[in-house]
């Protein structure tokens, strides 16, 4: 069983001290982290590409998506809070160090292979904005990523960044929203399921993006990292809410004001530029270069966060420890930096091979991480009080039906192509 107080870290107070309002800020960080890996540049365009098409009618996928990884991170949590053992430690104790590599390697596979498209969105979106070569920001961004892992408390150090970059985007869509004054009726409605013709795919994504397993998965990393046990239990709990509800809230956003902005206008989303005028009602001309801010940041915080999760959890699962100040867990995650930068300045874009090899990985990898999580959340042995209510299991439950459909309608597409 856990030690029932773990000490922080950091050299910041305790979460619980203090007022309210400042231990409900001093809270906030795993989750805001995990909440800004996925809101990546894949979100941010199926949310526009959404918007811009079926208007308001897909709304009810994001609350969906939003719920589910709710649930799943708040599991993560409470596993990282209820024992002292990284999570793979415990997969590797439950089903054997086979389990533990499977879900260890794949995650660095995957991280790796779509950490291309992070690094390649650092650099067409701030050279974009300067009118400059986007290889060299390319090639600037992950060496000042990587010489951020050399910093004193890099966790400390991506938990601020996080917080920064999710809350300026939260700030301009929001203010955005209030000056396109949505229709009330039309978003009401749009909560109720519908599939609109020609949607399918793209609701898959939207899916994909915001319910990220592996995101969820290494919640309970982040919250060991930050030093929170049983102790910090409902701050945990209330923090994991707060963080995702943010990434819902943002992608809600982004498609509310496209379907107000760009459907009226038949604007189908094909670029940046496109996807900039989203927020003209509220920055005019320079909505775009404010939009590709938005992106290039989106970017960033994926190409780091996407990476520390993917190097950490193969140093984890190879017994090389989980904490980024250990000097291989630094390589690791420095690796899945390398790799993605190097495909992007030799292809370009992410190779057609490479992406599919991630999506084979993937129809593997997910439904087993999903699985561990929800029946170590369910292990007292573990868990102890902490272990899943019933509502959790019911939600969870059908998120882990959700996990295993996307694997196979994944695994369906890949064949049909396959075949022609």
């Amino acid at each position: 069983m856990a030690n029932p107080e773990k000490k922080p870290l950091g050299e910041e107070p305790r979460a619980e001290e203090g007022p309210g309002f400042i231990r409900w800020f001093r809270s906030l960080g795993p989750a805001v982290i995990t909440a800004a890996l996925v809101l990546g540049p894949g979100s941010l365009t199926v949310s526009t590409k959404l918007g811009a098409l079926f208007g308001y009618q897909v709304l009810w996928i994001v609350v969906l998506a939003t719920l589910f990884m709710m649930v799943f991170t708040e599991m993560g949590a409470r596993i990282g809070m209820a024992s002292d053992q990284s999570l793979l430690t415990l997969v590797r104790r439950k089903w054997g160090t086979p389990a533990a590599v499977l879900i260890g390697a794949g995650s660095f596979l995957i991280t790796s292979s779509f950490q291309a498209g992070n690094a390649i969105g650092t650099g067409i979106a701030f050279g974009t904005l300067t009118g400059t070569t986007a290889s060299l920001w390319t090639v600037l961004f992950t060496l000042l990523a990587i010489g951020s892992l050399f910093l004193k408390n890099f966790y400390r150090f991506l938990e601020k960044m996080m917080l920064c970059l999710v809350g300026l985007m939260l700030a301009s869509f929001l203010f955005t929203l209030l000056m396109v004054r949505p229709d009330p009726a039309a978003m009401a409605g749009a909560l109720i399921p519908r599939i609109p013709e020609g949607s399918f795919a793209l609701i898959t994504a939207s899916v994909a993006t915001t319910f990220s397993i592996v995101g969820a998965f290494y919640q309970s990393y982040f919250v060991q990292e930050r030093g929170w046990g049983r102790g910090q239990v409902k701050e945990g709990v209330r923090e994991s809410y707060s963080g995702i509800l943010c990434l819902g809230l943002i992608s809600a956003i982004v498609m509310i004001c496209a379907a107000a902005v760009l459907l009226p206008q038949g604007i189908e989303v094909n670029s940046v530029v496109e996807m900039g005028k989203t927020l003209e009602p509220l920055y005019g001309g320079t909505a775009t270069a404010v939009f590709t801010l938005g992106l290039w940041g989106a970017a960033l915080s994926s190409l780091m966060g996407n990476a520390a999760i993917g190097g950490a959890l193969l140093a984890d699962a190879l017994g090389w420890g989980t904490r980024f100040h250990e000097k291989r867990v630094k390589g690791s995650v420095m690796a899945v930096m390398l790799i993605g930068a190097l495909v992007a300045l030799t292809f370009g874009s992410a190779p057609l091979e490479l992406i599919v090899t991630a999506q084979m990985i993937t129809v593997v990898v997910v439904p087993v991480i999903g699985t561990a999580m929800f029946r170590i959340s369910n292990d007292r042995a573990v868990m102890g009080d902490l272990k899943n209510s019933a509502v959790k299991n019911l939600i969870g439950g059908i998120g882990l039906l959700v996990l295993y459909f996307l694997s196979v309608y994944t695994l369906g597409s890949l064949i049909r192509d396959a075949l022609g």
